[in-house]
């Protein structure tokens, strides 16, 4: 129990810097709606990013593992949707999920999923189980 609370609170920091570091990734809501973020970035990574992964195997051989980029950026996508709808936590991504879903917004997301990766790495070598 105590390295999910960890886990949480180190998704919703990374959450926290992501928005500080790009201008175009925005949340704006209470600490609560933050939790619900994370809860639901950790749901979309447990359940869909092992089938995306499975399904999307033979792109990601052909590129030597770059199209698992375009995956990460489509699931931080699903997340921004999923949390829209359940409890109207205002996160986006380039506009999206209020506006439509561009090219540019799928780029800013591939970007965003690389540098939430950088700082989850970095909290995960700062706080311990």
């Amino acid at each position: 129990m105590r390295g999910f609370v960890i886990g949480v609170a180190a998704t919703a920091v990374g959450f926290l810097v992501l928005t500080e570091v790009m201008s175009q990734v925005t949340f704006t809501g209470d600490v609560i709606q933050l939790v619900v973020l994370s809860l639901v970035f950790g749901v979309v990574n447990a359940l869909i990013k092992p089938a995306a992964k499975i399904l999307s195997f033979p792109i990601s051989a052909m590129t030597l593992g770059l199209f698992g980029l375009a995956v990460n950026g489509g699931l931080l996508l699903l997340t921004a949707w999923v949390a829209d709808r359940l409890d109207r936590v205002q996160f986006t991504i380039a506009g999206f999920p209020t506006h439509s879903l561009t090219l540019e917004v799928f780029g800013v997301a591939i970007v965003a999923s690389i540098v939430l990766s950088v700082i989850s790495t970095v909290t995960g070598l700062v706080v311990h189980d």
